[in-house]
Protein backbone atom coordinates (compact mmCIF):
# COMPACT_ATOMS: atom_id res chain seq x y z
CA UNK A 1 0.00 0.00 0.00
CA UNK A 2 0.96 3.37 -0.52
CA UNK A 3 0.42 7.19 1.04
CA UNK A 4 0.34 9.71 -1.33
CA UNK A 5 -0.29 13.54 -1.02
CA UNK A 6 -1.21 15.42 -4.45
CA UNK A 7 -1.20 18.89 -4.40
CA UNK A 8 -0.77 22.18 -6.67
CA UNK A 9 3.03 22.49 -7.94
CA UNK A 10 4.67 26.11 -6.46
CA UNK A 11 3.04 28.90 -8.90
CA UNK A 12 0.85 26.44 -10.43
CA UNK A 13 -2.37 26.79 -8.10
CA UNK A 14 -4.22 28.82 -11.11
CA UNK A 15 -3.55 26.13 -13.30
CA UNK A 16 -4.12 23.25 -11.12
CA UNK A 17 -8.12 24.35 -9.96
CA UNK A 18 -8.47 24.91 -14.36
CA UNK A 19 -7.24 21.10 -14.23
CA UNK A 20 -9.05 19.37 -11.60
CA UNK A 21 -12.77 18.20 -11.93
CA UNK A 22 -14.83 19.66 -9.44
CA UNK A 23 -18.04 18.07 -7.75
CA UNK A 24 -17.73 15.66 -5.29
CA UNK A 25 -18.60 12.53 -7.59
CA UNK A 26 -16.62 13.91 -10.27
CA UNK A 27 -13.26 14.35 -7.66
CA UNK A 28 -13.12 10.72 -7.88
CA UNK A 29 -13.34 10.19 -11.96
CA UNK A 30 -10.75 13.31 -11.86
CA UNK A 31 -8.01 11.30 -9.51
CA UNK A 32 -8.51 7.86 -11.19
CA UNK A 33 -6.70 9.65 -14.25
CA UNK A 34 -3.30 9.08 -11.40
CA UNK A 35 -4.23 5.74 -11.20
CA UNK A 36 -4.18 4.22 -15.28
CA UNK A 37 -5.60 0.79 -15.02
CA UNK A 38 -7.86 -1.21 -17.53
CA UNK A 39 -11.57 -0.82 -18.06
CA UNK A 40 -13.66 -2.52 -15.42
CA UNK A 41 -10.60 -3.05 -12.80
CA UNK A 42 -12.13 -2.36 -8.80
CA UNK A 43 -11.64 1.47 -7.26
CA UNK A 44 -8.11 0.82 -4.97
CA UNK A 45 -7.83 3.58 -3.64
CA UNK A 46 -9.30 6.27 -0.56
CA UNK A 47 -9.00 9.57 -1.00
CA UNK A 48 -9.70 12.48 1.36
CA UNK A 49 -9.72 16.11 0.17
CA UNK A 50 -8.47 19.02 2.51
CA UNK A 51 -9.07 22.91 1.23
CA UNK A 52 -6.08 25.56 1.88
CA UNK A 53 -4.53 28.69 1.06
CA UNK A 54 -2.68 27.39 -1.75
CA UNK A 55 -5.79 25.37 -3.30
CA UNK A 56 -7.20 21.82 -2.57
CA UNK A 57 -4.25 18.83 -1.51
CA UNK A 58 -5.94 15.38 -1.88
CA UNK A 59 -4.62 12.80 0.78
CA UNK A 60 -4.43 9.40 -1.00
CA UNK A 61 -4.08 5.33 0.29
CA UNK A 62 -3.83 3.32 -2.71
CA UNK A 63 -2.78 -0.24 -3.72
CA UNK A 64 -0.99 1.68 -6.30
CA UNK A 65 1.43 4.24 -6.42
CA UNK A 66 0.11 7.43 -8.77
CA UNK A 67 1.56 8.57 -11.69
CA UNK A 68 1.84 11.82 -12.58
CA UNK A 69 -0.84 13.59 -15.40
CA UNK A 70 0.54 16.92 -15.57
CA UNK A 71 3.37 19.33 -13.76
CA UNK A 72 0.75 21.18 -12.31
CA UNK A 73 0.50 18.85 -9.72
CA UNK A 74 3.29 17.72 -7.40
CA UNK A 75 2.90 14.17 -6.38
CA UNK A 76 5.00 12.79 -3.24
CA UNK A 77 4.14 8.92 -2.51
CA UNK A 78 5.72 6.90 0.16
CA UNK A 79 5.26 2.92 1.39
CA UNK A 80 2.56 2.58 3.34
CA UNK A 81 2.49 -0.20 6.21
CA UNK A 82 1.70 1.26 9.72
CA UNK A 83 3.15 -0.89 12.70
CA UNK A 84 0.23 -0.64 15.42
CA UNK A 85 0.21 -2.75 18.75
CA UNK A 86 -2.84 -3.39 21.21
CA UNK A 87 -3.09 -0.39 23.67
CA UNK A 88 -1.53 1.65 21.56
CA UNK A 89 -3.24 5.68 21.39
CA UNK A 90 -3.04 7.49 18.47
CA UNK A 91 -5.09 11.03 17.50
CA UNK A 92 -7.02 10.23 14.67
CA UNK A 93 -9.44 12.35 12.07
CA UNK A 94 -11.45 10.95 9.43
CA UNK A 95 -14.51 12.37 7.11
CA UNK A 96 -17.25 9.84 6.96
CA UNK A 97 -20.65 9.53 5.09
CA UNK A 98 -22.69 8.30 8.08
CA UNK A 99 -26.03 6.57 7.52
CA UNK A 100 -28.93 4.17 9.46
CA UNK A 101 -30.70 1.97 7.46
CA UNK A 102 -34.56 1.98 7.82
CA UNK A 103 -37.62 0.57 5.92
CA UNK A 104 -39.90 2.25 3.94
CA UNK A 105 -42.35 0.92 1.54
CA UNK A 106 -41.26 -2.71 2.43
CA UNK A 107 -37.93 -1.74 1.07
CA UNK A 108 -34.65 -1.08 3.60
CA UNK A 109 -33.22 2.35 2.86
CA UNK A 110 -29.87 4.11 3.77
CA UNK A 111 -30.76 7.38 5.48
CA UNK A 112 -28.33 10.25 6.79
CA UNK A 113 -27.89 9.95 10.64
CA UNK A 114 -28.63 13.81 11.31
CA UNK A 115 -32.06 13.98 8.73
CA UNK A 116 -33.06 10.28 10.59
CA UNK A 117 -32.85 11.87 14.13
CA UNK A 118 -34.38 15.09 13.53
CA UNK A 119 -37.47 13.32 11.91
CA UNK A 120 -37.55 11.09 14.62
CA UNK A 121 -37.72 14.12 16.68
CA UNK A 122 -40.46 15.92 14.94
CA UNK A 123 -42.93 12.89 14.66
CA UNK A 124 -42.39 12.84 18.77
CA UNK A 125 -43.21 16.71 18.49
CA UNK A 126 -45.98 16.48 16.05
CA UNK A 127 -44.96 19.04 14.14
CA UNK A 128 -43.55 19.25 9.83
CA UNK A 129 -40.65 20.91 10.00
CA UNK A 130 -37.67 21.44 12.07
CA UNK A 131 -37.84 25.25 11.67
CA UNK A 132 -41.59 24.70 13.24
CA UNK A 133 -39.62 23.95 16.49
CA UNK A 134 -39.49 26.92 18.37
CA UNK A 135 -39.20 25.68 22.08
CA UNK A 136 -36.38 25.96 24.48
CA UNK A 137 -35.79 22.04 24.20
CA UNK A 138 -34.96 22.56 20.96
CA UNK A 139 -31.48 20.89 20.51
CA UNK A 140 -28.78 22.93 18.80
CA UNK A 141 -27.40 21.31 15.58
CA UNK A 142 -24.14 20.93 16.90
CA UNK A 143 -25.42 18.74 20.16
CA UNK A 144 -27.16 16.73 17.92
CA UNK A 145 -24.56 16.21 15.64
CA UNK A 146 -22.24 15.17 18.07
CA UNK A 147 -24.86 12.42 19.65
CA UNK A 148 -25.86 10.93 16.96
CA UNK A 149 -22.62 10.50 15.39
CA UNK A 150 -21.34 9.40 18.47
CA UNK A 151 -24.04 6.62 18.77
CA UNK A 152 -22.96 6.04 14.87
CA UNK A 153 -19.49 5.19 15.71
CA UNK A 154 -19.36 3.93 19.20
CA UNK A 155 -23.07 2.82 19.99
CA UNK A 156 -23.48 -0.77 19.60
CA UNK A 157 -25.09 -2.87 16.13
CA UNK A 158 -27.91 -4.69 16.96
CA UNK A 159 -26.99 -5.50 20.23
CA UNK A 160 -23.12 -6.72 18.75
CA UNK A 161 -20.00 -4.46 18.81
CA UNK A 162 -19.24 -0.97 17.91
CA UNK A 163 -18.48 0.45 14.19
CA UNK A 164 -15.55 1.76 16.24
CA UNK A 165 -14.61 -1.51 17.65
CA UNK A 166 -15.80 -3.96 13.99
CA UNK A 167 -12.71 -1.08 12.67
CA UNK A 168 -10.34 -2.25 15.52
CA UNK A 169 -10.35 0.23 17.87
CA UNK A 170 -12.43 2.25 20.90
CA UNK A 171 -12.72 5.74 21.13
CA UNK A 172 -11.04 7.42 24.66
CA UNK A 173 -14.22 8.66 26.54
CA UNK A 174 -14.20 12.58 25.95
CA UNK A 175 -12.45 12.89 22.80
CA UNK A 176 -14.89 12.22 20.31
CA UNK A 177 -15.54 15.54 18.36
CA UNK A 178 -18.11 15.63 15.31
CA UNK A 179 -18.23 18.77 13.34
CA UNK A 180 -18.44 19.99 9.44
CA UNK A 181 -21.37 18.32 9.00
CA UNK A 182 -23.00 19.23 5.11
CA UNK A 183 -25.04 18.27 2.89
CA UNK A 184 -23.91 17.22 -0.96
CA UNK A 185 -25.04 16.46 -4.16
CA UNK A 186 -23.43 14.77 -6.85
CA UNK A 187 -23.16 12.20 -9.38
CA UNK A 188 -24.63 11.39 -12.77
CA UNK A 189 -28.07 10.53 -10.59
CA UNK A 190 -27.55 13.26 -8.57
CA UNK A 191 -26.85 11.26 -5.25
CA UNK A 192 -27.40 13.20 -2.25
CA UNK A 193 -25.26 12.10 0.17
CA UNK A 194 -24.19 14.07 3.90
CA UNK A 195 -20.42 14.29 5.43
CA UNK A 196 -19.38 14.54 9.14
CA UNK A 197 -15.98 15.12 10.32
CA UNK A 198 -14.51 13.11 12.94
CA UNK A 199 -11.87 13.60 15.32
CA UNK A 200 -10.23 12.50 18.76
CA UNK A 201 -8.33 9.68 19.93
CA UNK A 202 -8.45 6.06 19.70
CA UNK A 203 -7.14 2.98 21.56
CA UNK A 204 -5.83 0.11 19.15
CA UNK A 205 -7.74 -2.88 19.94
CA UNK A 206 -7.16 -5.19 17.24
CA UNK A 207 -4.24 -3.90 15.31
CA UNK A 208 -4.28 -6.29 12.00
CA UNK A 209 -7.64 -5.20 11.57
CA UNK A 210 -7.05 -1.51 12.52
CA UNK A 211 -4.36 -1.73 9.85
CA UNK A 212 -6.93 -3.75 7.63
CA UNK A 213 -9.34 -0.33 8.27
CA UNK A 214 -6.69 2.30 7.53
CA UNK A 215 -6.20 0.14 3.88
CA UNK A 216 -9.87 0.27 3.53
CA UNK A 217 -11.51 2.51 4.66
CA UNK A 218 -14.39 3.17 7.41
CA UNK A 219 -18.41 3.38 6.61
CA UNK A 220 -19.37 3.73 3.20
CA UNK A 221 -18.91 7.05 0.36
CA UNK A 222 -15.61 5.78 -0.28
CA UNK A 223 -16.33 7.19 -3.51
CA UNK A 224 -17.09 10.69 -2.33
CA UNK A 225 -14.01 11.15 -0.57
CA UNK A 226 -15.39 9.33 2.91
CA UNK A 227 -13.69 6.87 5.13
CA UNK A 228 -9.79 7.86 4.72
CA UNK A 229 -8.60 7.46 8.80
CA UNK A 230 -5.49 9.47 9.30
CA UNK A 231 -4.08 9.00 12.62
CA UNK A 232 -0.45 9.89 14.07
CA UNK A 233 1.10 9.42 18.01
CA UNK A 234 -1.04 10.69 21.10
Amino acid sequence: MYFSVIEPAEDAERDAAFDRLHGPYAEHQWLWTFFPAPEGTPRDFLFRRMDGDTGSRFYVVSARGPKATSQVWDIRTRPYAPQLHTGQRLRFDVQVNPVVASMRDGKSRRDDVVMHEKKRLLQEKNLGRWADWKGADKPAEYDLVQSVCTRWLCGALEGRTSRAELAGFSVVDGTLAADAYSQHEGGMKSVRFSTVRLSGELEVLDSERLVSTLHRGLGRGKAFGCGLLMVRPV
